[in-house]
């Protein structure tokens, strides 16, 4: 992927926070300083003892089939993308077993420290006595197979859509409070689709971290921005480390003015510790690198 100029314009824009490509132009952000000087700071997610980058690369963007904007870009641009996301400061590396991203994110972590790298994936779950029910150990098994990892430092239910999930996805939550105790997976929680589903996470011991929704647009929200920001407060208060995502509305707030906005807004305003964003090349990298160090 040839590196473009800083005055170009990105044809199909940064991807919303694992969900679809967004579209639309992105210009390059202007700076006193060289864009290689500025860097995603580290922050502390809640009370999970993990050091995670306030902005982390998202590598589902329109995933289906196990594959997703990044995982199709091919394995040497993924690579490239990954390792040049980790240089400018972007540690954190949001998977899926349902993006396909595994096997390509092995590949990148061969040229970073693992140590330095905060990886989160998700496993899809269903009711309890599903006949679909793939043991747990033997998934995690694989995951860490897949991406050549020990440990996988943040283990999320992947995209939970109804409320009872503590109750019929129990088979899961003991599952993994057992890796978490073996050292499998350092914290473990929910990714939430909706509204009653968050309010349940909020409130369950078992929960250390959630990756929601949110942008100041109402955009593929679960919530009004008000509403949602006012829960995940509760959630910090609760000590649960927050991850935003859908940050540009999955592609639906994309015009310059748009972008500062939802970047000022979840920096400045929203209940969350970092976000989740799928960037799909190195000049996206680098134009949100400057523009997010503009707002801090």
């Amino acid at each position: 992927m040839a590196p473009l100029n800083r005055r170009q314009f990105i044809k199909s824009g940064i991807a919303g926070i694992t969900g679809a490509a967004l579209s639309g132009q992105i210009t390059f952000a202007n700076s006193a300083l060289p864009p290689e000087n500025h860097k995603i700071p580290q922050v502390s997610l809640g009370q999970t003892g993990i050091k995670i980058s306030q902005i982390g690369l998202g590598t589902g963007s329109v995933a289906y089939n196990k594959s997703s904007n990044q995982t199709r870009l091919g394995m040497e641009q993924f690579v490239k993308l990954a390792r040049h996301a980790y240089e400018r400061g972007l540690c954190y590396f949001d998977l899926a077993d349902s993006y396909g991203s595994h096997t390509y994110m092995a590949n990148a972590l061969k040229h970073m420290s693992r140590e330095k790298v905060e990886l989160c994936s998700k496993i899809w779950t269903y009711p309890n006595g599903s006949d679909k029910i793939v043991p747990v150990e033997q998934s995690l098994d694989r995951f860490r197979k897949e991406i050549g990892t020990d440990y996988i430092d943040i283990l999320l239910m992947h995209c939970l859509m109804e409320p009872g999930w503590t109750q019929s996805r129990s088979y899961y939550i003991d599952a993994l409070s057992k890796a978490k105790q073996d050292g499998i997976v350092k914290a473990v929680g929910v990714s939430c689709h909706n509204w009653e589903a968050m309010v349940e996470a909020v409130d369950s011991p078992w929960v250390d971290v959630i990756l929601a929704r949110i942008n100041p647009f109402q955009s593929n929200m679960d919530g009004t921005p008000d509403a949602v920001n006012k829960l995940l407060g509760k959630a910090v208060k609760n000590g649960k480390g927050v991850i935003g995502m859908k940050i540009f509305g999955e592609g639906k707030n994309v015009s310059v003015e748009e972008r500062e906005r939802s970047l000022h807004f979840a920096i400045h305003e929203a209940n969350i510790h970092c976000m989740t964003i799928g960037l799909e090349s190195i000049a996206q990298i680098d134009d949100l690198v400057e523009r997010v160090s503009k707002t801090l």
